[in-house]
């Protein structure tokens, strides 16, 4: 028999592995032999030319795939469903949790940022004892005791330094609020990550499922074929090429259970790894894979609706923002800084023999010669301001195309569905026939084992085109920025 292609098999090279191969800025999801989605979501903490941005781990391409293990595995399995599966990825995905921890980051620099331009206070108290020995200092006096001491002071003191006037560090701290509303989003947009991820994960194994099941009744079909061409063999009515080709096609279609079955448990370890279940759980979908036909293909409606909701963008606008101050930043590098220094406090031989003290000091300091240092410090902001805007402007059209290519997918997946659908219901017919045909002797049984290929081809087709559909239709949801309706995308109630 010709080799089948399995379903698990195009959406873990195309589904999964295509998910995240653009890296951070976008990581285009494929459907099987569909064509890809930016479905990544923009970085947080843009880089930063006097300051450095919030040093963080953030979630790569593969951050995805993984997960940080809620719990021990049971001997009971488990039921899972979709919205089990997705609920337990947006706790245990380790690409949202990696979210969590730079936005964190970027909430840390913010505060960094925030504090140069609020008064530092410190308190110090001191006591002192020394004694003293002059002609080790060079002091030799006639008459004049050479040990001095021992003497000491107690001192308490308070001293505040504020920056009154730094245009620059007002600059960062506002880069720095971007940079911490751009992760805000980002982490958002690994919500919509993990939707997209789980739900690619659980329908694959959906359809892992699915093509196990139709594996196993063409089996069962090639045993009753087989058990036929032995009797007609032995009967002396059929030739014992007809056993050996319906034995052939009956082996074969074991080997292909196993493999199948493989592929499901392998698939069913990677939705585990999604989702943060122990890999040694054992678990068992109750949903079924959901099929509806969508018919919303108002196109400027929908990029609309895109352009508004997708948090990618929303992040990439705020980073632009970011170097935008960032650039301000190194301007103001050159202007005067104007700041106060004063301390208080009570120095004495005791504190009940003591007298306050104040010191107050005023300083303006301007730059005279850092030209070159501060022109190469403009020239970086500048570059990273462009690169910024480069991107921004990237991603408005990639969102676009995003919403396009998912239009696409639904619309071609939806036509091979009834097109599969009605190829395995003409398929099934031509086995029966030939069934028919061979134990009415008209025939010999090479006809029931190209039946045989047909039903099994169908039958692949049409999993792998539910499979298609409902992935096109969860990139449509993200490319929509709509994930939280992915139920209403997929056709199933609310």
């Amino acid at each position: 028999m010709k080799s089948r292609i399995r379903p698990c098999a195009a959406g873990l090279l195309l589904g999964i592995a295509g998910l995240f191969a653009a890296g951070q800025s976008g990581a285009p999801s494929a459907a099987p032999g569909g064509s890809s989605t930016t479905t990544g979501g923009a970085q947080a903490g843009a880089a930063q030319t006097t300051v450095s941005g919030p040093v963080s781990v953030g979630p790569n391409a593969g951050s995805y795939q993984g997960s940080v293990v809620k719990g021990q595995a049971s001997a009971q399995p488990i039921e899972l469903s979709l919205d089990d599966a997705i609920q337990r990825g947006l706790q245990a995905n380790l690409g949202i949790i990696l979210s969590g921890t730079q936005t964190a980051a970027a909430r840390a620099q913010r505060l960094t940022e925030l504090q140069s331009l609020l008064p530092s206070v410190d308190f110090a108290a001191k006591e002192t004892v020394m004694q003293v020995d002059l002609p080790a200092e060079g002091l030799r006096l006639p008459g004049f005791p050479t040990i001095i001491g021992p003497f000491g002071y107690t001192d308490v003191r308070a001293s505040l330094n504020w920056s009154l006037v730094d245009v620059s560090s007002l600059r960062n701290y506002l880069a720095a609020k971007h940079d911490f509303a751009a992760a805000q989003l980002s982490a958002q947009d690994a919500r919509d990550m993990v939707v997209l991820t789980v739900g690619n994960a659980y329908l694959l194994v959906l359809a892992d499922e699915s093509e196990v099941t139709s594996v196993e009744a063409q089996v069962a079909t090639a045993k009753v074929s087989l058990d036929q061409a032995v009797e007609q063999h032995q009967a002396g009515t059929s030739p014992l090429l007809d056993e050996l080709r319906a034995r052939v096609d009956y082996q074969s279609l074991e080997q292909q259970l196993i493999a199948a079955r493989d592929a499901r448990e392998k698939d069913k370890l990677a939705l585990a790894r999604t989702i943060g279940l122990p890999v040694a759980q054992a678990f068992h979908l109750t949903d079924t894979t959901p099929y509806a036909v969508f018919d919303d293909m108002d196109v400027d409606a929908l990029i609309q609706q895109a352009e508004k909701n997708r948090k990618d963008l929303a992040a990439m606008v705020e980073q632009t923002a970011a170097a935008v101050e960032q650039r301000k930043a190194a301007t103001a590098a050159r202007f005067p800084v104007v700041s106060a220094a004063a301390d208080y406090g009570d120095i004495g031989t005791t504190l009940s023999h003591s007298h306050g003290t104040v010191d107050a000091t005023g300083t303006v300091s301007v730059p005279l010669f850092k030209e070159y240092g501060l022109r190469g410090q403009a020239q970086e902001a500048q570059a990273q301001l462009d690169t910024a805007q480069a991107q921004l402007s990237d991603e408005k059209t990639q969102i676009e195309a995003d919403v396009r290519d998912a239009l696409l997918d639904i619309a071609a997946a939806q036509q091979q569905v009834e097109v599969a659908k009605s190829s395995v219901d003409l398929a099934g017919e031509a086995l029966k026939e030939a069934q028919e045909r061979y134990a009415s002797g008209v025939s010999d049984n090479l006809a029931v084992s190209q039946a045989q290929q047909s039903v099994a081809q169908a039958n692949d087709q049409y999993v792998i085109s539910l499979y298609r559909d409902n992935v096109a239709k969860l990139s449509l949801a993200r490319a929509l920025g709509a994930t939280q309706d992915y139920r209403k995308y997929l056709g199933q109630n609310p």
